[in-house]
């Protein structure tokens, strides 16, 4: 979608608030936003963990609950939507818990109109490009583009505790080039950083958009699968192992499903690297 037609989801249980607020969308200068109208709580989270909004205007009272409430929701981890917090009275702390809890804007409901709401959108927006952009410098790697390891283990902490809260089940791959050393070697590092490169998108092709891709190590990368069990995890890296000869070269590749019993991320993981190792051991270009 156009940046002239942006979805804005506006959260809110009072009707006429709604009304309010459309009326100032249609008074707008410069922009233009497509917005939608939630109007309860459940109905609100659900549209907003479609991630398909580029702002979310949300009330602070929202029934028997709040919107500090709906933004601490564990189901919104992966969510990036940018938040303009709106309440009627501008008392106490509220504005600072708003912040706290991950807004980038408060609005004060009874001092709202037009100019002041589009400048609100415009600001929101621009910071969160920046807050995004500063982001990716401090999570991605800078060879592949893919997630480094430290905010690897900060993903596989959030999807350990929404499986264990939903009792979802939620496999890790580790894949490790098989000889590396000896491409770098014989071919050069520039060649082996290509090949790296290359596999790493190669991975990301054949993974769901849901899933996420980790560069681990050197020559190793992670795979988290979303609501995927063993079974899942093996076909998928079978695929993976198929694809990756065609690059012109061979991995070995450790298959964990996460749960209750097992524990915590590290436990997932080492689980996963005893099966990278049998893989290994077995005589490489394996699944275990």
């Amino acid at each position: 979608m156009s940046e002239s037609k942006r979805k804005v989801l506006l959260i809110d249980d009072e009707r006429g608030a709604a009304r309010i607020i459309e009326a100032a969308f249609s008074k707008f200068e410069r922009d233009s936003y497509d917005l939608h109208w939630a109007q309860t709580y459940e109905e609100g989270l659900t549209q907003l963990c479609t991630g398909e909004y580029s702002v979310c205007l949300l009330d602070y009272q929202l029934g028997k609950r709040n919107g500090l409430e709906l933004m601490r929701e564990p189901s919104l981890h992966s969510v990036n939507t940018p938040v303009i917090f709106l309440t009627y009275v501008n008392t106490g702390d509220l504005d600072v818990l708003a912040m706290d809890a991950g807004a980038l804007d408060y609005l004060v409901k009874s001092e709202i109109n037009p100019r002041a709401l589009e400048r609100s959108l415009r600001y929101t927006l621009r910071l969160q490009e920046t807050l995004m952009k500063l982001s990716d410098a401090a999570t991605r790697d800078i060879l592949t583009g893919l997630y480094n390891q430290k905010e690897g283990l900060r993903i596989m902490e959030n999807e350990v505790t929404r499986a264990r809260q939903f009792d979802r089940p939620l496999t890790i791959l580790l894949i490790n080039v098989d000889n590396m050393k000896m491409i770098n070697d014989t071919l050069g590092n520039v060649t082996g950083d290509k090949m790296l490169f290359n596999l790493a998108h190669a991975i990301q092709d054949e993974v769901r958009s849901v899933d996420f891709v980790i560069r681990w190590g050197g020559d190793e990368f992670a795979v988290l699968l979303v609501e995927s069990d063993a079974v899942e995890g093996r076909d998928r890296s079978e695929s993976i192992r198929e694809l990756v000869k065609q690059l012109g070269c061979t991995v070995s590749i450790g298959v964990s499903e996460w749960n209750a019993s097992r524990g915590g991320v590290s436990e997932l993981v080492d689980a996963a690297d005893k099966a990278l190792c049998e893989a290994k051991w077995s005589g490489r270009d394996r699944v275990a």
